[in-house]
């Protein structure tokens, strides 16, 4: 999470309710969330579906940033002027602030998008990958898993048809596999990147039987972006 902490990553890509605790390497992040007049934030804008910057017009009270507590911030299209709101609550004690609220949601940014992927993926799947932003858009990370899952699993099944109709594989052998093994025997009909990281499913497995929702909205995105470069 450090590592992805960024002022478009807070804006464009964390979901809401996930919290944050502040540390000396995200600090510097954290103020400018809290002070953003004169700063420029580059994003895609859901309204014109296109690329744009946004300027930053809100400065927080010495209150806020001294007691914690609500505050609202604003980011401004500098091409169209709408503004976007964001929620935060910031728990001074146990220094931890989380995103509570935004309009247009992580949803509205990120299901503009997926009109790239028509061409590669079929239309049921596409509405599953959508699903699963929606629900980490609104906090639920185990069930976002779910539907990602269903996407990989797909995109298995789909090389893997093709391997047989190629006699590369036989399936009575290929379902005795584990899916790390599924996909190196796949390696010739899936993406390089897919096959470096296997791991992937594994996350997703994890995520639907172990982890706790927080725990899953953190590897939210990550996950999405590994099942979209594939």
């Amino acid at each position: 999470m450090e590592q992805q902490f960024t002022l478009e990553y807070f804006f464009f890509d964390l979901p809401i309710y996930t919290q944050i605790q502040l540390t000396n390497h995200n600090q510097p992040i954290f103020h400018k969330i809290c002070n953003l007049s004169n700063i420029k934030i580059d994003g895609f804008n859901p309204i014109i579906k296109e690329k744009t910057t946004f300027n930053g017009l809100t400065t927080t009270t010495t209150a806020f940033d001294s007691k914690g507590g609500f505050h609202t911030i604003i980011i401004q299209c500098m091409r169209t002027g709408f503004n976007f709101n964001y929620y935060l609550f910031w728990d001074k004690e146990a220094g931890v602030f989380t995103k509570v609220g935004q309009y247009p949601s992580i949803a509205d940014f990120h299901l503009s998008e997926l009109n790239k992927y028509k061409k590669v993926i079929p239309n049921d799947k596409l509405k599953e990958v959508a699903k699963a932003i929606g629900l980490a858009a609104n906090g639920v990370g185990v069930g976002s898993f779910v539907y990602l899952r269903r996407v990989f699993e797909y995109l298995i099944e789909d090389a893997r048809s093709q391997a047989i109709k190629d006699s590369a594989i036989k399936e009575v052998d290929f379902v005795r596999l584990r899916m790390d093994e599924k996909i190196q025997a796949l390696k010739d009909y899936l993406p390089e990147f897919l096959v470096e990281n296997k791991q992937l499913y594994g996350i997703l497995s994890v995520g639907i039987h172990a982890l706790e929702e927080n725990e899953c909205l953190m590897h939210f995105e990550a996950v999405k972006v590994g099942i979209e470069l594939i």
